[in-house]
């Protein structure tokens, strides 16, 4: 990695030119863990885009600004602001782009996806694949790649089911998922994909008018006809959902299966415990930085004072959830992985009205895979050196390419 920071004046905050490194394992960014520590809010360049950004790292800072009006991310659209891909993620007048009434009246749109009961049958629908795999897994035999057998299939299902998404149209999801989110596809290899991802949801949606039925793509459809959503916002939410739900858990899932195989103490403790589980998920969340650099940024309206630095209207601002997670004045000891930390407020989902709305099943996806796997493969194991792992490069989220297991 290099990174370098330009001169200042008292009155000029410094630089610090981030050429965000392809980092394996549980590794944490060593210029974020600096940042915590020595410039909690100061100003960073990402290798894409325009000019620099502020960036906020201290846990109540991170908080402050995810909530605050006077951060926009509605302001951020059509800038070429530095960032981390060479191409913005969500699509125009997305959920993530839009700000309160809008955002909220999106939001409240999903949200009737993720009821209770419907995470309730989410949750047995789960459990019914994750046995599908496991049983075709034991067929198999060991060894085996877990991220081809078990962590790339089970959220991607999920997701799919969630959404109504056919299963012969997952590996079509799968590929369109991967270039969208990779930082190294190439912006046009992105873009092309976002745009065939938008055709399909808008074709799916389409279908879906008047069906009754609960699958996301038919709630989207019904808030067209009730006039709550356009068909742009509602394409925009399928398709960040649809990528949510089948990347960052497929990679999040995966850390969590390395994390343990890699603290054999941590995992004894837990195949004795199985009530831990929850509890060893929520830890397990905060600690294992499960992106690279920073998400979506957004616009200071006006001047707004952050941690004691005066933030000027029109500069961009982003948050680092990944150092909030690992700040010690909210969480003793933070580089150690403690399953014992039973008060955990960490913000890996994110903050306030950005919020992921799919983290319910996130977490259910997360402890189902955990227990299934060592209760039917007790003996689970790295099935070459840790050192061997190969991780994924020029990723936005982080994870490894293959993980190699045997029992």
């Amino acid at each position: 990695m290099t990174t370098t920071t330009t001169p200042h004046t008292s009155d000029e905050p410094q630089v610090h030119f981030w050429a965000v490194p392809d980092l394996t394992g549980l590794d944490f960014d060593p210029l974020l863990a600096r940042l915590l520590h020595e410039d909690p809010v100061t100003r960073v360049r990402l290798p894409h885009g325009e000019g620099h950004a502020w960036l906020v790292t201290r846990y109540e800072d991170v908080k402050f600004v995810s909530v605050d009006p006077r951060f926009s991310r509605q302001a951020v659209y059509g800038r070429s602001i530095t960032r981390l891909a060479p191409h913005f993620i969500p699509m125009e007048g997305a959920v993530g782009f839009a700000d309160p009434p809008d955002h909220t009246r999106m939001r409240r749109v999903v949200a009737r996806a993720f009821s209770a009961r419907a995470l309730r049958s989410l949750r047995d629908h789960a459990q019914e694949v994750m046995d599908r795999l496991l049983d075709r897994l034991e067929q198999d035999g060991p060894p085996t790649d877990l991220m081809e057998a078990v962590n790339r299939p089970f959220p991607l299902a999920m997701v799919s089911e969630l959404m109504g998404v056919p299963e012969g149209d997952q590996p079509l999801m799968a590929h369109w998922s991967d270039t969208i989110i990779s930082a190294g596809a190439g912006r046009e290899a992105s873009e092309q994909a976002k745009a065939e991802m938008a055709r399909y949801f808008t074709e799916l949606v389409g279908r879906s008018h008047g069906t009754g039925k609960e699958f996301l793509a038919a709630v989207l459809a019904d808030a067209i006809d009730e006039g709550t959503l356009d068909e742009q916002e509602a394409v925009g939410l399928a398709v960040l959902i649809q990528i949510g739900g089948a990347h960052a858990v497929r990679n999040n899932s995966a850390n969590m299966v390395y994390a343990l195989l890699t603290h054999p103490e941590h995992l004894a403790r837990l195949r004795a415990e199985p009530a831990l589980l929850p509890q060893a998920v929520e830890e397990l969340l905060r600690y294992i930085p499960h992106r690279n650099a920073v998400g979506l940024s957004r616009i200071a309206l006006e001047d707004v004072e952050v941690g004691g630095v005066t933030i000027p209207a029109g500069d961009p601002v982003y948050v680092s959830y990944l150092t909030a997670n690992r700040d010690p004045a909210v969480f003793p000891e933070p580089e150690r992985l403690d399953f014992d930390r039973d008060h955990n407020p960490h913000v890996a989902f994110g903050h306030g009205p950005h919020y992921c709305p799919g983290s319910a099943l996130a977490r259910i996806e997360s402890e189902i895979l955990l227990d299934s796997l060592w209760t039917r493969f007790p003996g689970l194991r790295l099935a070459v050196p840790e050192e061997q792992i190969r991780w994924q490069r020029g990723a936005l989220i982080r994870g490894p390419e293959t993980l190699p297991v045997t029992w």
